[in-house]
Formats: C-alpha cells, sequence, structure tokens
C-alpha cells in the first residue's frame, strides 16, 4: 500500500485512548467477575448482570487496542480513510450517548424525567444511585472516549479543509442525534434508541 507524508496521530493520545478505554473494560470486568461495590440495585438474576457486563468488556478490550494498533497504518493512505471513519463514528457515537444521557440523569436527579430501566431486569434499583453514577462516571467516559477520538482524527487532519469538513460534520451530526435522543426521552417522538 501506498504511504504519504500526511500528518501522523500522537502517540500520546493513542495511548490515553486506548488506556482509557482499558479502564472502562477493568470497571465492566469487575461486575462481570461479581464484584457489588457501587451497584445501584439487585439484579434479578446475577448470572445475567455478569454476562451482561463480560458483553461489554470484549468491544471495551477492542477499543483498548484499536488506537495502538492502528498507529502503523495510518500513514498509509486506504487505511487512513478508514480510520478516520472509524474515528468519525466513534467521536460521534460516543460523545452524543453520554450528553443525551448526562440530560437525561439530570433532569432525572431533578425530578423533571422518569427513567425507566429493562422490566424484568432488577428486584430492586435505587433510581439516585444510578442517576449519580452515570452522570458521574459512566457517561463521562463516554464524553472522554469520543473526544479523545476526535482529537487522534484532528490531528491526523492536519490543518485545512478536510480537518474542517470532518469536524463539521461530527458537531452537526452530534447536534441532530442529540435532539433526536432527547426528543425520544421527553415523549415528543417515539421511542429511538442509538447509543
Amino acid at each position: 500500500m501506498r504511504t504519504d507524508s500526511a500528518p501522523q496521530p500522537s502517540r500520546a493520545l493513542s495511548y490515553i485512548a486506548a488506556g482509557w478505554a482499558l479502564c472502562y473494560a477493568a470497571y465492566r470486568a469487575y461486575y462481570a467477575l461479581g464484584g457489588t461495590f457501587g451497584m445501584f440495585g439487585v439484579p434479578v438474576d446475577d448470572g445475567t448482570w455478569r454476562l451482561v457486563n463480560f458483553a461489554a468488556v470484549v468491544p471495551l478490550l477492542g477499543a483498548a487496542i484499536l488506537p495502538v494498533g492502528a498507529l502503523g497504518l495510518w500513514q498509509r493512505r486506504t487505511w487512513r480513510r478508514v480510520l478516520l471513519g472509524v474515528a468519525w463514528v466513534i467521536a460521534v457515537g460516543c460523545v452524543m450517548h453520554g450528553i443525551i444521557d448526562e440530560v437525561a440523569h439530570i433532569l432525572s436527579l431533578a425530578g423533571r424525567l422518569q427513567l425507566t430501566y429493562p422490566a424484568g431486569f432488577w428486584v430492586t434499583i435505587d433510581h439516585r444511585a444510578a442517576d449519580l453514577q452515570d452522570i458521574g462516571f459512566n457517561e463521562p467516559w463516554f464524553i472522554g472516549e469520543g473526544l479523545l477520538w476526535a482529537a487522534i482524527a484532528w490531528r491526523v487532519l492536519g490543518p485545512g479543509a478536510a480537518r474542517r469538513a470532518w469536524m463539521a460534520s461530527a458537531v452537526g451530526a452530534v447536534a441532530a442525534l442529540v435532539g433526536i435522543g432527547l426528543a425520544s426521552a421527553f415523549g415528543i417522538i417515539g421511542r429511538f434508541v442509538v447509543g
């Protein structure tokens, strides 16, 4: 494959993104292995709860490997396009997910929005604790992950029209999806699940 001299991603940003994903994978692995500290409720079936968390660990480990594993591929023109697409999807998806859930859980804490949890999954649930955990930990992770991938793309694109187009399309997509997600949360439109 052809290589070129376009700007390369920051190794530091790539390693930070990998570490960020690895930390969240460890958190989910803790619950997958039966940990209970910080639980905001009692699940109906511990096995299902552990399986759900284990299922989250697998893509998170992939998210930890990808930024470092891709370091050598950015200099190849075809791979750069693919990786910029992947970075766009991760940036948009994670930031959008984080913003929607941050707003929803803040409004839930304020008593302005009633969030529902999967029926039959929890015996008991402390909604306030669940809201606080999402606001303080889960959703900031998503926003951080998305911003790290946006920063990687920013660096790779270098100054110019391509960077402006990539960023404008990402910001526009986040804004549109956040609007749709919040409209769905408030019942203005039907249920619309994006992330």
